[in-house]
């Protein structure tokens, strides 16, 4: 059985790409602690995401997340223009757990912005440059600043 189950750190931010197939791929690596003999040893891990996952981990994921990764060691081994063979074993990730609710918070207010900007979009709500207040009228203002307080609300 090939299956790989680890907890660790994002070591660097997530790298995301689009194959000429039209696949997503992103690669990142997470870094895991061991105690041996009273010393703390460190290990790191190559993980590899394709398709949804990939986009989800590239959107969400940063530098020093906490995450679960659960999924199977592939080997990849190729030859260099120098005739070289190489090999890298990295985690083909079928599941990643985010741990850590470090920017949760950014993640609610950007949907809620996202829903805020297109529900005034929905409503022809049309942003005006400042200083511009000459095509409004101070009951149309009070109407909008209403809408805003409402959509905030919700």
């Amino acid at each position: 059985m090939n299956r790989v189950v680890l907890t660790g750190r994002l070591t660097r931010d997530p790298e995301m790409r689009k194959l000429a197939s039209g696949k997503t791929v992103t690669q990142f690596s997470i870094a895991t602690n061991d105690y041996r003999a009273g010393k703390e040893h460190s290990e790191f891990h190559p993980v590899v995401t394709w398709d949804r996952l990939a986009e989800i981990c590239g959107q969400y994921l940063a530098k020093g997340s906490l995450v679960s990764i659960e999924g199977r060691l592939q080997t990849r081994q190729w030859e260099d223009d120098a005739k070289q063979r190489h090999w890298k074993t990295e985690i083909v990730a079928s599941s990643v757990e985010m741990l850590s609710g470090k920017r949760k918070k950014d993640y609610a207010a950007e949907a809620a912005a996202d829903a805020l900007e297109a529900q005034a979009n929905a409503m022809g709500y049309v942003p005006q440059a400042e200083g511009d207040d000459d095509d409004v009228d101070d009951d149309e203002s009070d109407a909008i600043a209403e809408d805003d307080e409402a959509l905030v609300a919700a």
